[in-house]
């Protein structure tokens, strides 16, 4: 159950296309961006001059005081006093069209299977619910201490054996990212999975 890289012809013949020319960069700039700014709570928030509680009345009058003139506590230039142009609560997000996001998750996908980094794999599963299992059976297909493993369904044991190794991690086909593919050293596929990706490119 030794895993093997996935070349560009092995791709092609799982119906999986690789894009030679430098079209889908800026697809992968935009979808990237858009999920990391999706995942901003955007709930950082001041209060204003207006809205500072503090008396609305005159600290002190107009003239004669010998102090600068002020009309009222919460100014900005006071301490305590309310926050110009700071942060209110936003929403971060980004909308990205499906075509550019089949673009990005294709140009991913390609890039790594272009520098060696997908590797195929026959299955994937444990035995057991082991942590120690979990970690023997990635370290027998690759040394990179980043691996994501790729694909159609994982069944309960491995799941919960792969809970607490955070430099892994499982992802079915249909759900996998581009985030996800440009983020681990190496990418183990199965066959299965290798299908479900070449039906989401379609």
């Amino acid at each position: 159950m030794s895993a093997k890289v996935l070349t560009k012809a092995a791709a092609k013949e799982a119906k999986i296309e690789v894009i030679e020319d430098g079209r889908g960069s800026q697809a992968v700039h935009d979808v990237v961006t858009a999920m990391r700014a999706a995942r901003r709570s955007g709930t950082a928030s001041v209060k204003t001059k207006a809205t500072v509680d503090l008396s609305g009345a005159k600290p002190w009058r107009q003239k004669g005081t010998g102090r600068a003139r002020a009309g009222y506590a919460s100014s900005p230039v006071w301490r305590g006093g309310g926050v110009v142009f700071g942060p209110h609560p936003r929403d971060y997000s980004k909308k990205v069209s499906k075509s550019v996001r089949r673009l990005a998750l294709q140009k991913a996908l390609s890039e790594r299977i272009k520098a060696g980094d997908v590797l195929t794999i026959d299955k994937f599963a444990v035995s057991e619910i082991k942590t120690k299992s979990f970690v023997e059976l990635v370290r027998k297909q690759t040394d990179a201490k980043k691996v994501l493993i790729v694909s159609d369904s994982f069944d309960d044991k491995t799941y919960q054996s792969a809970r607490n190794v955070k430099p892994v991690a499982l992802a079915t086909a249909s759900d996998v990212n581009t985030e996800q593919l440009l983020a681990f050293q190496k990418i183990l596929v199965t066959p299965k999975a290798l299908e479900k990706l070449a039906e989401r490119l379609k």
